[in-house]
């Protein structure tokens, strides 16, 4: 399944985007010579453990390298092209193929905008990034 890049993820974060993990999310771990493998969270290998410490994510049950949990923070979220669609809520106007990939138009307080990219999950995260500007969210 399509999900954008590490470094674009990471902008969304920067940017203000909040994860919740659910079951079937797919994330990164970066800085820990892991940027090219996707982990998804499931209750069989990969969960959010509480402790007291906050939130961890659990490895169960993995022989192959050591790692029994990386907080949550240390993670990226990889959202789907329906969580990033979600997530532009009443804004999504319409994703359409472009002459380079795929367009998408947003509606923003009666102001029209087109973003462009070479795949849907990209427009919808460069979209979504307009809007947590526009919202002022930050992450730091």
């Amino acid at each position: 399944m399509p999900v954008i890049d590490v470094q674009l993820a990471q902008r969304l974060k920067t940017a203000g985007l909040a994860w919740k993990p659910a079951l079937g999310d797919r994330f990164a771990i970066p800085d820990r010579d892991l940027d090219e493998e996707v982990f998804v969270l499931s209750n069989m290998t990969v969960e959010v453990h509480t402790v007291p410490e906050g939130r961890v994510i659990g490895f169960n049950g993995t022989t192959e390298w050591a790692l029994d949990d990386v907080e949550i923070d240390e993670t990226v979220w990889l959202p789907r092209e329906d969580q990033l669609r979600e997530l532009l809520g009443g804004t999504f106007r319409e994703l359409r193929r472009g002459t380079t990939g795929f367009e998408v138009r947003i509606d923003l307080l009666g102001e029209e905008r087109v973003f462009a990219a070479a795949s849907a999950e990209e427009t919808y995260a460069t979209a979504l990034l307009h809007l947590l500007a526009a919202a002022g969210v930050t992450g730091e």
